[in-house]
């Protein structure tokens, strides 16, 4: 039996993300997802939506089928 991995390369927030500190946010997803860590990444609402930003990924967790996220917002394109 296989374990279904995704690989993505930009984080798509959907709204979803919920901000730790300043600028670092936690996102949890459904399934098992696998992201570049400690390198700039496009961050967006949705996939087909302007980019908000970059984002540097610092921590991931895989846990009963959802991936945890950790990010820190680097450089913001538009406060909206």
């Amino acid at each position: 039996m296989g374990m279904g991995l995704e690989l993505n390369t930009m984080i798509v927030t959907k709204g979803r993300e919920v901000r730790k500190e300043e600028n670092l946010f936690e996102l949890k997803k459904d399934g098992y997802r696998l992201y570049p860590m400690h390198l700039p990444i496009d961050v967006r609402k949705t996939k087909r939506s302007d980019s908000i930003g970059y984002g540097r990924i610092e921590k991931m967790e895989w846990t009963d089928e959802k991936t945890t996220i950790l990010y820190r917002l680097i450089s913001l394109n538009s406060t909206n």
